[in-house]
């Protein structure tokens, strides 16, 4: 029997204290595995979004003023919590997803604590230009400063690393937060919240839970001097115009729809393998997911049959039985979108292997292959973020890469081949932000992760999403 466990209460987290909403309002948290309620979270409204942004605007002052040091003992701290409360954010997040609680004990958890140490160092380390005599008799000075109160939304596909993502780097600039997590799943975020509390003073992370109408009044606030989101182009659209109303700071994540590069010169098992596991990890419910499969066509057929033997070897199940590749999708919406672009296909289409959802309660989907598509097909052009893989073949490099970069998306991209040359001119050309080659999927602390074109601009993890927290200050003597 798989681990799980009742997850623990979800409140809004506000000024140090766990609270329900202001109006009593509440919304229920169904279980995507079973398609039951499981629990209910607070729906907040103006009064609780304007009081966590009141805290958060009170903690400034303080929490701005400690030392860099001080930010990542408080950081380090809240990773050896997160360790110390691994069972319970397992609970919860399981609970909300559905998902494998091992792999996400294994795959997920040791991320959010690794990005937490990644930016309480990278807090002592920011870069600056060296003092110097610009015009005779002054010195000019850079500093750089927290940006002020952030506003963060984050998604459902990984609750708990994506809280983790935006909250680590902000409060290692010395900024204070106030972070909405996605209405389906608040549950490991609240927790987070409470667990972060023993390590810092009240009203520096403040957590309110709602649905959409909470997250405008969010972000149509005046307090926050920046909105960050991870989302969908949607959501993206509607938060940069609420924000440039206030001339806000704007940080997005948004969609992703990446394309594959399998060149003639591959080893067609190995590369099949690969990309399999990655495609259907967490049902697909990933902006990088390998998605859009370009294969030589050489090698086309060979790879196909590959990869399709690969997908119908996976198993999709809830978290309570043997252990399962993947979980269900997040919702019954999800799930009807995922359907729903399966059922427009075109004639040309051919579903090689999947296709359907599973039989029994809820909402889970057979891994599916589809090939035959072209180019200007929906389900080519449009995010799926479900386990469903397309496959295209292409005759040489040119149109490889015309293919790879003639979607509105541009978050990650990977290229499959032995030859250097091809591979460099390859990450040069595609108009992603992450390229992979020979792998796909991999993320570490050190290195940006963020798009171009629809998939939005900034950067989470590294240096880079340090530094999109802070802001430069020119002091001339």
């Amino acid at each position: 029997m798989a681990e799980r466990a009742a997850p623990s209460p979800v409140l809004n987290h506000i000024a140090g204290a766990d609270r329900p909403s202001a109006s009593g309002a509440s919304m229920p948290l169904v279980d995507p595995a079973t398609g039951a309620v499981h629990g209910g979270a607070p729906r907040s409204g103006p009064s609780d979004t304007d009081a966590a942004c009141t805290a958060a605007q009170s903690a400034l002052d303080g929490w701005s003023l400690t030392t860099p040091a001080q930010r990542q003992r408080a950081l380090l701290g809240i990773a050896e919590a997160i360790e110390a409360h691994a069972d319970a954010l397992v609970a919860a997040e399981v609970g909300d997803t559905g998902k494998p609680p091992g792999q996400f004990r294994s795959e997920e958890l040791p991320a959010v604590t690794d990005t937490f140490r990644y930016f309480a160092g990278a807090a002592r380390n920011l870069p600056g230009a060296a003092a110097a005599e610009y015009t005779e008799g002054r010195t000019s000075v850079l500093r750089r400063e927290p940006v002020g109160v952030c506003a963060q939304i984050t998604p459902w596909n990984y609750p708990l690393m994506m809280a983790a993502w935006k909250i680590a780097p902000a409060l290692a600039a010395g900024n204070t937060c106030v972070l909405k997590p996605a209405d389906t799943t608040p549950s490991s975020a609240a927790l987070l919240a409470r667990i972060a509390a023993e390590r810092l003073p009240p009203g520096v992370l403040n957590v309110v839970c709602g649905d959409r109408d909470t997250g405008r009044s969010l972000t149509s606030h005046p307090v926050p001097r920046l909105i960050a989101v991870t989302g969908s182009v949607r959501a993206g659209r509607e938060i940069a115009a609420t924000a440039a109303a206030d001339l806000k700071r704007v940080h997005l994540e948004l969609g992703g729809n990446a394309p594959v590069i399998v060149h003639d010169d591959v080893d067609v098992e190995a590369a099949a393998a690969e990309l399999a596991a990655v495609a259907y990890f967490n049902a697909g419910q990933d902006c990088t997911a390998p998605t859009r499969l370009l294969v030589h066509r050489r090698r086309h057929d060979a790879f196909v049959a590959a990869f399709a033997a690969r997908a119908r070897a996976l198993r999709t199940g809830p978290p309570d039985e043997a252990p399962a590749d993947y979980g269900p999708l997040n919702s019954e919406a999800q799930l009807t979108s995922v359907q729903g672009l399966l059922s427009r296909l075109p004639g040309h289409a051919e579903v090689v292997t999947g296709g359907a959802a599973v039989g029994r309660a809820g909402w889970f989907h057979e891994p599916t292959v589809v090939a035959g598509v072209r180019q200007d097909d929906e389900i080519v052009q449009e995010e799926i973020f479900g386990p469903v893989v397309t496959v295209q073949s292409f005759a040489d490099e040119e149109e490889a890469l015309r293919l790879a970069n003639g979607v509105r998306f541009g978050l990650a991209a990977s290229v499959w081949t032995g030859d250097h040359g091809r591979a460099m001119r390859a990450t040069r050309a595609l108009h992603t932000g992450i390229v992979w080659v020979n792998t796909h999927g991999t993320t570490v602390s050190e290195m940006p992760h963020g798009g171009v074109k629809h998939s939005g601009y900034g950067s989470d993890l590294s240096l880079a999403g340090l530094l999109d927290y802070t802001q430069v200050k020119h002091v001339m003597l």
